[in-house]
């Protein structure tokens, strides 16, 4: 393991500083292609140009240096691992999905100056303990753990510096990083997907914004016996520093030697948990990163630990996804074409080839939610399953497309809930949670 000196790196802050590392990073691709390029040469080889852009090593730089930017820049690369993986050449799918619970904690020297910022000069004193060492360190912030005057063990999630004035650039700079090497298919438009990341990532970096999510879903869940929800403080919050309770408990994706029964039954309040948000609140915490929840071992609850990546969603949305899911349990190809086309997909427009594979994703997709019984999530083998049938999808290129922004934020949630399920090994009645929402259309 890295010592803590190994792992610290200072954020670029200005916008200037932020562009000159996608600069040094453009001209590192390009200086490993016509490294690789004179290599293969020299072999013989006559290497095409997607060849020498997408190696192993180019991978890594594009890898590496967004996780030391941090911020929009890697929030960005952690999306398109989640949500295009089936679509990249191996090398950089799995590099980029290390950015998912990859990141450097930021210099103590720009640690306090973010305290001060913050509470002042006299930033200590408002509290009984700080500790310098942080719990955690993510793409927007790093967690710290501290006592308030009065004795509450507490966390502060302090943001990093310069990441929200930076989002907007660094959002252009990366999508004309991807344009400028190639890194993705020229074919495929994340122009969508790059502009509604933005208005997200902006939603992100306010810690006020978040406070109000986290409220909206103490609100919510108040009494409810399988989760529990840190208490906020907002005397000690800002936009850019969010004080929340410190709540104990073990990662919940280290929880596969506990007894089977209790593993089943804590993925089935996950996904309950993932219905209510979509088909009641209409409001989800998009991030399923594992790091996002705890459990409890004295109270058998889940600890929901962060906020930030709540999204709302319409009414016409969730009742359209109704149509989908119905339409997928049904077993009904016209049905799941007509309710893609409602979310947004131009299934209709594309040829009967490709309408048959996008029913076959779906199909495979939304397989637990359309089979009645306990549900199985490591024989289901849906990422294998989904990962071969993405190999068909080269052969529609022209009909390719980034899903409806919308879609892709509620997918990435299920397949966090798919992967932490296969990981424990559960057995869910998937589609016993399912039904009572998909009896009636309305909400």
């Amino acid at each position: 393991m890295s010592s803590k000196k190994n792992q610290e790196k200072s954020i670029p802050k200005t916008r200037l500083g932020r562009f000159g590392q996608i600069a040094r990073l453009a001209g590192g691709v390009a200086a490993g292609m016509i490294g690789e390029g004179a290599k293969q040469l020299g072999q013989g080889k006559r290497p095409k140009v997607s060849d020498l852009l997408l190696t192993p090593a180019n991978a890594r730089k594009v890898a590496n240096q967004l996780a030391t930017m941090r911020g929009a820049a890697m929030k960005v690369g952690q999306l398109l691992s989640m949500e295009t993986s089936d679509f990249l050449p191996p090398e950089l799918a799995d590099i980029l999905a290390k950015l998912r619970n990859r990141a450097f904690i930021m210099p103590r020297a720009q640690l306090i100056d973010s305290l001060v910022k913050a509470y002042g000069e006299d930033w200590q004193a408002k509290f009984q303990h700080f500790e310098f060492e942080p719990l955690a360190a993510a793409s927007i912030g790093q967690v710290h753990r501290a006592v308030t005057l009065d004795g509450q063990d507490i966390v502060l999630k302090i943001q990093y510096p310069g990441v929200a004035k930076s989002i907007d650039s660094d959002v252009d700079n990366i999508a004309t990083l991807f344009k400028v090497t190639r890194i993705l298919p020229k074919h495929m438009d994340i122009t969508d997907l790059l502009k509604d990341a933005k208005l997200q990532l902006h939603e992100e970096a306010n810690y006020l914004q978040e406070a109000d999510y986290l409220e909206a879903f103490r609100s919510a869940l108040d009494g409810q016996k399988n989760y529990v929800i840190p208490k906020h403080y907002p005397e000690l919050s800002t936009e850019r520093i969010l004080a929340m309770d410190f709540l104990n408990g073990e990662p919940i994706e280290s929880l596969g030697e506990l007894d089977p029964s209790l593993v089943d039954n804590l993925m089935t309040a996950m996904f309950e948990l993932t219905f209510k948000e979509l088909f009641e609140l209409r409001l989800m915490q998009t991030d399923a990163n594992f790091a996002n929840y705890l459990f409890q071992h004295d109270t058998h609850k889940i600890a929901l630990l962060d906020f930030g990546a709540s999204r709302r969603f319409s009414k016409r949305f969730a009742i359209d996804y109704k149509r989908l899911l119905r339409a997928v349990a049904a077993g009904d190809s016209a049905a799941i074409v007509l309710a893609a086309d409602n979310l947004g997909y131009k299934a209709s427009e594309a040829s009967t080839e490709y309408q048959e594979f996008l029913v076959a994703v779906f199909s495979i997709a939304l397989e637990p939610f359309s089979k009645p019984g306990l549900y199985d999530f490591k024989t289901g083998q849906l990422s294998d399953r989904l990962s071969q049938l993405s190999q068909d999808g080269y052969s529609f290129k022209e009909f390719w497309q980034t899903p409806p922004t919308d879609i892709l934020y509620l997918h990435r949630k299920l397949g966090g809930m798919y992967m932490l399920a296969t990981r424990l090994g559960a057995r869910v009645n998937t589609h016993a949670l399912a039904s009572p929402y998909l009896e009636k259309l309305a909400l």
